[in-house]
């Protein structure tokens, strides 16, 4: 028994279902941040984490953008344009998923693609190794190249082919589709998602941003504009959740964006998300998923919250009286 205010108070329970996957905690350690193996699992407590998702993989190798590829931004915020560097999906099967097989973590997977069609070959090379993975997340915040390169998350049309494309492949784990904030029309993209055979939704990527050298009078960035992520864009991601869970009631959802803290996790728990995802905090530092995990079970702990789960959606809305 804990003691809260000197009254004894039961242990939280942490877990969460998302999508049929029971994770030990909510939070999540979302795509890019740790690479594509196991570096993570030597950093961290593996109990106190409840998923790992690996950084986007397509079915080729790619060599992403040219430096510099990060630059911090104000008020813990972060530029990046790594542009999806990696070795590919089956290369990255090989030589990286033994150790995160054995580490005990579930395991997400996440694929990206240029087409439909990279999407599909993604999946079937992911295919005899899928066993290893509790769910396959789907970049669609990336171009477009049939589509003179607009991001798949800007056209439900799009996000619907590809959820559609890899839907087909029957890979037999739940699927995700990480989804853009760069769009008014992000609910419509989420249905179609969702339409096209999609079992929940990551929410969000990152914010499409310029950093400026003025005395350079160059961007900060070799690949020119980037994505900007961290605690400022926290308000824009709390938002996005609220609205599509709240327009597809029932849609596990990943809350990512700006979440640096157990306080910030509460929020996006409330605003709908079902688990929560942690990025740019990792940057700044390593442990930073059981930081927060251990916040916020001390947070629902003062507040009288004995199962994590029921703060998922419990945000109040009604006018003040």
């Amino acid at each position: 028994m804990r003691r809260r205010s000197g009254v004894a108070t039961a242990p939280v329970d942490m877990s969460v279902a998302i999508a049929g996957v029971d994770l030990a905690g909510p939070i999540v350690a979302a795509s890019g941040t740790f690479g594509h193996g196991a570096e993570v699992l030597a950093l961290v407590d593996p109990a106190r984490l409840g998923a790992l998702t690996v950084k986007s993989l397509a079915a080729f190798e790619w060599a992403g953008n040219p430096a510099p590829r990060l630059h911090a931004a104000p008020g813990g915020g972060m530029l990046n344009s790594v542009g999806l560097q990696g070795p590919g999906v089956a290369a990255w099967a090989e030589h990286e998923l033994p150790a995160l097989r054995a580490g005990g973590v579930p395991v997400i997977v996440s694929l990206w693609g240029r087409s439909v069609d990279d999407f599909a070959r993604a999946a079937e090379l992911l295919a005899p190794h899928v066993d290893a993975c509790a769910a396959v997340e789907l970049n669609v915040s990336c171009p477009n190249v049939e589509d003179a390169s607009r991001m798949f998350a800007h056209s439900p049309d799009a996000t619907g082919a590809v959820v559609a494309a890899v839907r087909g492949v029957g890979l037999g784990r739940p699927l995700f589709a990480k989804l853009s904030p760069n769009t008014f029309e992000v609910v419509d993209v989420a249905r179609a998602a969702v339409d096209a055979g999609a079992d929940g939704l990551t929410l969000v990527n990152t914010l499409l941003g310029l950093g400026i050298d003025a005395a350079a009078r160059r961007p900060l960035l070799g690949g020119v504009t980037g994505g900007y992520s961290g605690a400022p864009i926290k308000p824009v991601a709390l938002r996005v959740v609220h609205e599509v869970t709240r327009a597809l009631p029932g849609t596990p959802v990943v809350g990512t964006g700006g979440v640096t803290t157990g306080t910030d996790a509460v929020e996006m728990l409330l605003a709908g998300a079902s688990a929560v995802g942690v990025g740019t905090a990792n940057f700044h530092e390593p442990r930073a998923v059981n930081r927060i995990h251990d916040e916020l079970a001390a947070w629902c702990a003062r507040h009288g919250v004995t199962r994590v789960a029921d703060l998922v959606g419990a945000l109040r809305t009604e006018p003040l009286r």
